[in-house]
C-alpha cells in the first residue's frame, strides 16, 4: 500500500523520533496509555463511555432545544496539538444537533483577499445570530501557535495580534455570545501513534497534512508557542479549559460535561451531566511542564 507523504511518518518513527517516544509505541499493549504523566494506565472502557455519552446527548438536545427558544448564542472554540482529538470532541458534540442552527467552522488556508484583511475578519463572519451555535475546529488561535512555529507571519504581526486578542474575545463576551475555549493537550507518543494509524489508513489518511509531517520534529517549538499563548489569553470574561487528551473518550466525556455545565438551559440535569474530572481537565496549569 503507497503510504502518503512517500512514508514520512514512518521514516520519523524509526530514524528520528525521541528514543523514549519509540520505545513506549513498541512496548505499549492494546489499551496502554502511552503518556506517563497521565493520571490513568489503560483507556476507558468502550460499555462505560457509551452509557455516559448516551445520556449526555439527550442533554445537549435539550440544551441546543433551549439556545434556539431563548435566542442564545454560543461559541466553542477547539484547539489543540495536531491529533489531539479535536474532530472527535465536535463529533460528539454535534452528532445529534440539528445541523441547521450549529454549524462547524473549519476555515482552510486564507485567500488572497482575506491574508489583506484585518486578521479576525474572516472569523467574524462564522459568528452565531439568535439561537445558533457556532463550533470553532481551530480558529483565531492559529496566529499565536502554528503561524509563529513555522513563521507563516511576522513578530510584529503576532505582537498585534496578542494586543486586539483581548478586546476582541471581551467584545465578543458584550455581546452576549457566550465564548468557551477548548485547548486539548496530547503526549508526544501517542501524537506519534495516531500519526502512524492514520498513515496506514486509507479513510484517515485525508487528515495528514505537510504542517503534521513538518510540525513533527517540532513539538519543543509548539510547546513553547503553546506556553506563551495559554498564558497571554486565559482572561477572566474569556478563560482557557484545558483537557489533557490521551484518552479520546475521556476527553469527550469532559468536553461535553463542561460545554453542558457552563450553559443555563431547560431540563438541565446536573446529576446526569456529572462531575468532571479535574485530574485531566481543568486550567492551563494543568498541562505537565517540560
Amino acid at each position: 500500500m503507497d503510504l502518503p507523504f512517500d512514508g514520512a511518518i514512518s521514516r520519523y518513527f524509526t530514524e528520528t523520533a525521541p528514543t523514549n517516544v519509540r520505545h513506549a509505541i513498541e512496548k505499549a499493549g492494546k489499551d496502554e496509555i502511552l503518556w506517563p504523566d497521565y493520571p490513568y494506565r489503560e483507556e476507558m472502557k468502550k460499555k462505560d463511555y457509551g452509557a455516559h455519552m448516551e445520556a449526555l446527548q439527550i442533554q445537549i438536545a435539550r440544551m441546543q432545544a433551549d439556545v434556539k427558544a431563548t435566542a442564545k448564542r454560543i461559541v466553542v472554540v477547539f484547539e489543540g496539538r495536531d491529533a489531539a482529538g479535536k474532530g472527535g470532541a465536535i463529533s460528539a458534540l454535534h452528532m445529534n444537533m440539528n445541523p441547521r442552527s450549529a454549524t462547524i467552522a473549519a476555515l482552510p488556508k486564507p485567500t488572497e483577499r482575506e491574508a489583506a484583511q484585518w486578521y479576525f475578519q474572516r472569523y467574524v463572519d462564522w459568528l452565531p445570530a439568535a439561537g445558533e451555535i457556532t463550533l470553532f475546529d481551530r480558529s483565531w488561535y492559529n496566529r499565536g501557535i502554528v503561524e509563529h512555529v513555522f513563521g507563516f507571519c511576522k513578530p510584529e504581526q503576532r505582537a498585534k495580534f496578542f494586543r486586539q486578542l483581548p478586546e476582541f474575545e471581551r467584545m465578543i463576551v458584550d455581546e452576549g455570545i457566550t465564548l468557551l475555549k477548548f485547548w486539548l493537550e496530547v503526549g508526544q507518543a501517542e501524537q506519534l501513534k495516531r500519526f502512524l494509524d492514520r498513515e496506514k489508513d486509507p479513510l484517515k489518511q485525508w487528515k495528514l497534512s505537510q504542517i503534521d509531517i513538518d510540525g513533527l520534529a517540532k513539538w519543543d517549538a509548539y510547546s513553547a508557542a503553546i506556553d506563551e499563548t495559554l498564558h497571554q489569553s486565559n482572561f477572566k470574561h474569556a478563560p482557557w479549559t484545558v483537557v489533557l487528551s490521551d484518552d479520546k473518550l475521556r476527553t469527550r466525556i469532559c468536553v461535553v460535561q463542561k460545554i453542558l455545565q457552563s450553559i443555563d438551559y431547560k431540563g438541565k440535569d446536573e446529576k446526569v451531566i456529572g462531575r468532571i474530572d479535574d485530574r485531566i481537565c481543568g486550567g492551563p496549569k494543568i498541562r505537565p511542564k517540560p
